[in-house]
């Protein structure tokens, strides 16, 4: 028995029917973004070789000090 060409033609307008025709092209590029992403992250993973990392990625947290006579005129201001 297996899948005829009326078992496909029927699934097909069963999909078309659900998610609409607008829909299925963004599903199967978000489907194929994701599926790229996976495999990226397969060969980030293998033994003996580092992750690709950016700095832009990471976030810095600076500490930004004011400066002394700053700290002087917000100490007369509290006051």
């Amino acid at each position: 028995m297996g899948i005829s060409f009326w078992h496909i033609i029927i699934v097909v307008l069963v999909v078309v029917l659900l998610f609409g025709a607008g829909k299925i092209p963004r599903l199967m590029k978000d489907l194929g973004s994701g599926i790229t992403a996976f495999k990226k992250g397969l060969k980030q993973d293998e033994p003996g070789e580092q992750p690709a990392s950016s700095d832009a990625a990471k976030p810095q947290i600076t500490q930004s000090t004011p400066a002394p006579e700053k700290k002087a005129e917000e100490a007369v201001r509290r006051t």
